[in-house]
């Protein structure tokens, strides 16, 4: 068993396979496009935000308290690895979102907040927006900070401040974003 568990890419594979067991064996025919879509969405939705509240709420909070010897364990490994599932989790979570939004028929409807979809339209703007942060803000100025491309001190120190605001303006938007992706009852 330490040996299947100790696999991440077995793991995956096998809670693949189930949720299809699942979906096909037990969902009584149910299963659509769409729900699949959903599902995706769901599943990178989690990556996505989890991983940004990893970040603001373990990583960044706790690194000044890592002994200096100790922080290159976290920059050069562990932060470049979750960084990767960060930005492709924000965006295949956009990505199955707006597939959601056509397949329903109501992409046009909430990019443009017509009732009734303001709501979720306010949520598709805001995963927008902070997709857009972690590919065009976060992860530029990441590559930076963690010495990923070259970088002087004061720029790298620069880029990390800009990082982390960003990030915490993401994790300020993830709220209501949240919320308006669970009260949306259409499509």
């Amino acid at each position: 068993m330490a040996k299947f568990f100790g696999n991440l890419h077995l793991v995956l594979v096998a809670g693949l396979v189930l949720s299809f067991a699942v979906m096909f064996g037990f969902d009584g025919g149910g299963v659509t496009a769409q729900a699949i879509t959903r599902w995706l969405h769901t599943f990178f939705g989690i990556v996505w935000i989890g991983l940004l509240y990893y970040f603001n709420f373990v990583q960044i909070p706790t690194m000044p308290k890592v002994p200096a010897e100790l922080k290159p364990g976290i920059s050069k490994h562990i932060a470049p690895s979750a960084l990767f599932f960060f930005r492709w989790g924000a965006a295949l979570t956009v990505l199955f979102g707006l597939i959601i939004a056509v397949q329903a028929g109501y992409a046009h409807q909430a990019f443009t907040l017509q009732d009734p979809y303001k709501l979720i339209g306010i949520g598709m703007w805001l995963a927008v927006i902070m997709a857009f942060n972690v590919w065009f803000i976060i992860w530029p100025n990441q590559k930076k900070a963690l010495g990923i491309v070259e970088a002087d001190d004061a720029t790298k120190a620069k880029a990390a401040t800009t990082a982390m605001m960003t990030s915490r303006l993401n994790t300020l938007l993830s709220i209501p974003m949240l919320y308006t992706m669970v009260s949306f009852n259409g499509g």
